[in-house]
């Protein structure tokens, strides 16, 4: 009997022990009981931690409905969700829209999550997606990019969680459209605090900018401007959280200066690592180079408002004169594709038979003299501090010493030089673009068409009536085939009216520490980093 007794005793406390064990090891007690498992943030091997991001370029804009630039869309991706996005393989897949449907050739209905607020508290709904629309529309905001969408005729909200769009004619290309990051969701508190600003004589954005609101896995904290911005991990994400605790983005316009934070730790990703700095950083056993492939263009382009880039003559001969290959090995040590037209490989339109304006030194000087510029003539390239751009303006510089044409060079800083370009103060400039959507709408009608003129992305100030005709035209045209005809003809323009020098499709270089694991950076540029984690 007393032996009975020990026995049961025993089996209680040890029964007790367990269940006290069970209750340390996460009870009814934990605030995320019942959440799905998407939510979880705590993985093997994680530690949370601050990821420092060394770039070469502050943000411009936060306001992700007048943003421009990548460095801008990198922390925007971050702050704020679109209704669809892309994965690592370029499809399009659900985001704050849990479904799509084509109801007609014009008509698009969505269905929306249910369980999303904004880091403000503010609640996301049909209502708000028909606000944010909206607002990129509004003349009045002047967003940059409002092209995007402005085949858009109607927004209708068909119940809290069910938005309607109706595009003014069949458009094929809306859903890749729609992952753009101007299609950001911004919190409706700050689109109407912005708009009241606006009322007090505000610039648009001025609420929003400095302080953005979304529903992203990451809020913002704070940012210096010209040195970093921080952002924090948003512990109520409707997703899955990101592992990281915070990101720090510092602006480092120096490579060499980058590559020292990554190689002391001091920074877990930089980027752009030059080309010759590849092999350092492969070799230091602190990281590797991250090479990605992308559909992006850098190119050298003319002012056609200015003389003497108002002859077609004028901008055959200086394409003639810069050596595409000289620079993609030269400056990028063979790393991209050398462009031919203005469309990289994998995108819609693109036409692998297209011919450039061939490296042709007598060829350019004939076209000089027949421009009457047989002496040649004195010009200004203007770079931002991006060292490849810098060191591409010092080749261009060499080569058109070849016929006489003298060319200074200005190093603007990258605000400024945003700005100053959209506004047509240059005469030559080196840019480039991205392409987040992989079709030639989107980047042709943002690089050429008329009236994208200045700050939307027609930088080079090109107009022709017929390549206007050509672009609408195959925005409107659902058959593929059709389309694909169209845009061959308008590159074939391109190349013979040379706005532009195009050089190459780059390949996006970044340096990544051994101290984490789970980035990837897709092939606009756009670095992924909801899971990356610490794993040293």
């Amino acid at each position: 009997m007393r032996n009975n007794r020990k026995f049961s005793l025993l089996f209680i406390f040890t029964l007790v022990l367990s269940l006290f064990l069970a209750a340390c090891a996460g009870g009814s007690d934990n605030k995320d009981e019942g959440k799905t498992d998407d939510k979880t943030k705590t993985e093997e091997g994680s530690t949370g931690g601050d990821l420092v991001f060394a770039t070469l370029s502050d943000a411009a804009k936060l306001d992700p409905h007048l943003s421009t630039d990548v460095p801008s869309a990198n922390i925007n991706v971050n702050i704020f969700d679109r209704l669809i996005k892309k994965d690592e393989n370029e499809k399009i897949i659900p985001n704050l829209a849990t479904s799509w449907e084509a109801v007609d050739d014009t008509t698009w209905v969505f269905e929306l999550r249910d369980d999303v607020t904004f880091h403000d508290g503010e609640k996301f709904n049909a209502e708000v997606v028909k606000k944010n629309l909206e607002r990129i529309l509004d003349p009045e905001i002047g967003a940059p990019r409002s092209f995007i969408f402005e085949m858009i005729t109607d927004i209708d909200v068909l119940d809290e969680y069910t938005v309607q769009l109706t595009t003014e004619f069949p458009f094929a290309p809306l859903l890749s459209h729609l992952t753009h990051p101007v299609g950001a969701m911004v919190s409706p508190k700050s689109i109407d605090e912005d708009y009241a600003a606006m009322k007090d004589g505000k610039e648009p954005g001025s609420v929003i900018n400095p302080h953005p609101i979304g529903t992203g896995f990451m809020k913002f904290d704070s940012w210096d401007i010209g040195t970093e911005i921080k952002l924090v991990n948003n512990e109520d994400y409707w997703g899955e959280l990101a592992i990281l605790d915070s990101i720090t983005f510092k602006a480092i316009p120096e490579g060499g200066t980058r590559l020292a934070e990554l190689e002391t730790g001091h920074a877990q990703i930089i980027e752009p690592v030059q080309p010759a700095e590849v092999g350092i950083v492969n070799d230091s056993g602190k990281g590797k180079v991250d090479e990605k492939n992308s559909t992006s263009l850098s190119y050298v382009g003319f002012n056609l408002e200015k003389e003497p880039f108002d002859d077609v003559r004028v901008r055959q001969a200086v394409s003639m004169l810069i050596n595409v290959e000289d620079i993609l090995t030269g400056i990028y040590d063979g790393y991209g594709v050398a462009s031919v037209g203005p469309l990289a490989p994998g995108v819609f339109g693109y036409d692998d038979s297209m011919k450039p304006l061939s490296y042709d030194i007598d060829a350019a000087k004939a076209l000089l003299a027949e421009a009457g510029l047989e002496d040649g003539f004195k010009t200004t390239i203007w770079t931002n501090d991006n060292q490849q751009r810098m060191d591409t303006a010092v080749i261009v510089q060499q080569e058109l010493k070849k016929a006489n044409i003298d060319v200074a060079i200005e190093v603007v800083e990258w605000g400024a030089y945003l700005d100053k370009t959209a506004s047509g103060e240059h005469e030559m400039f080196i840019l480039g673009l991205s392409n987040p959507v992989g079709d030639a709408d989107y980047f042709l009608s943002q690089l050429f068409h008329s009236e994208n003129m200045g700050v939307a992305g027609n930088r080079t100030f090109y107009k022709n009536a017929e390549v206007d005709e050509l672009l609408v035209e195959a925005r409107q045209e659902i058959d593929e085939g059709k389309r694909q005809v169209l845009y061959t003809k308008v590159q074939e323009i391109l190349i013979e009216e040379a706005p532009m020098v195009y050089i190459h499709h780059q390949a996006y270089l970044t340096g990544v520490s051994d101290q984490i694991e789970g980035y990837w950076i897709d092939s606009s540029g756009y670095s992924q980093l909801q899971h990356v984690k610490f794993v040293k």
